[in-house]
């Protein structure tokens, strides 16, 4: 079972869309049957509790829901409420759920990976208070790990991080979604190597790595550059230090619209209040057109005859014209809400 210190790559998104490595997490849980009544509500993750109008929708469904995830020393829900609310409304009795044997702090972890992946969506601030409580308890995880399991962006996470820092120790090296462990301060952990070199001469490059808490291969590096007389930290990692927080120093390779659009589809398509209505089934259908690769879309404009083009390229701007019109009806009524939507694209 992961705990605080150990690498979050069992929780954090694999490529997948969001499943938080949750199939072989969930394959460790053991299913069982339960009593509703005997079960304990989960600790919300929301800050307007459940919600219940999504409870209703879910009572009129009873094949393909997710058995719920209940904590097996407390019968505390992690995962669910919405479903057995649903299911004490159609006046069940039992109802199917498999048990988590973890810390508090894992099950609230699993239950954050739950949600992005087949929850009701957390609002942006209900996710950037889920960091919060990820940040404090694994603080060795890194950004991009929480962010992941969060849903946010990691310079997202790397703000609130600023924001809430305590007067702890702050660790050397924070692990990735890939179970790496990489240096919060590359420059600083060049020096610290420097330091164990000039004080340890003779150590091996194992023992030096694991005193200045980095890879044996910058610690070779390191010492390669103190033979010739370079500075131990390169260029590129001293101008970083004196960028703002969250400068790059350049651009991000863009990323790929259709693969982000297809990422975005995957994440409404496992989005039960999508899913379960025929609006939201509809939406999805026309969405997925956007879905078509550039190669598939030039052989259709390449099959229109002559005598069609001008029909079927003012056609074609009437539906750019309706989609541009619904992104902006959707645009309005993020900034009507009472959450800034400060992470979604």
């Amino acid at each position: 079972m992961v705990g605080p210190g150990n690498a979050p790559q069992d929780w954090a998104s694999r490529g997948g869309g969001g499943r938080c490595g949750l199939d072989e997490e969930l394959a460790r849980c053991r299913p069982v049957r339960v009593a509703v009544d005997e079960l304990l509500p989960a600790e919300s993750l929301r800050t307007d509790g459940e919600d219940a109008g999504y409870v209703r929708t879910l009572a009129d469904v009873e094949d393909g829901v997710p058995a719920i995830v209940v904590d097996s020393a407390t019968k505390r829900v992690i995962d669910g409420m919405h479903r057995l609310r649903a299911a004490a409304l159609r006046g069940q009795k039992f109802i199917d759920a498999v048990l988590f044997d973890g810390s508090r702090e894992d099950a609230f972890v699993l239950a954050v990976c739950l949600n992005r992946a087949h929850g009701l969506p957390l609002s942006p601030e209900d996710r950037r208070k889920a960091a919060v409580r990820i940040i404090g308890s694994h603080p060795t995880w890194s950004d991009r790990a929480i962010a992941d399991i969060a849903g946010l962006s990691s310079k997202t996470v790397g703000s609130l991080r600023r924001n809430t820092a305590g007067t702890g120790a702050v660790p050397h090296s924070r692990v990735g979604v890939d179970g790496k462990a990489r240096p919060v301060d590359p420059a600083e952990s060049r020096r610290r190597v420097r330091k164990v070199l000039n004080d340890l001469p003779q150590a091996s490059l194992r023992e030096v790595a694991r005193r200045a808490g980095v890879s044996t291969g910058t610690v070779r590096d390191v010492r390669k550059r103190l033979a010739s007389g370079q500075d131990p930290v390169p260029d590129r990692q001293r101008n970083a230090e004196h960028r703002p927080n969250g400068d790059t120093g350049g651009l991000r390779a863009a990323a790929d619209p259709l693969q982000l659009h297809a990422t975005h589809l995957e994440n409404l398509k496992r989005d039960p209040s999508m899913r379960f209505s025929e609006a939201g089934r509809n939406l999805l259908r026309l969405l997925a057109i956007g879905t078509l690769p550039t190669a598939q879309w030039q052989r259709y404009v390449d099959s229109v005859p002559m005598h069609c083009l001008v029909t079927a390229a003012t056609a074609a701007r009437r539906c750019s014209e309706v989609w541009t019109s619904i992104a902006l009806h959707l645009n309005e009524r993020i900034r009507d809400s009472d959450t800034v939507m400060a992470d979604v694209p």
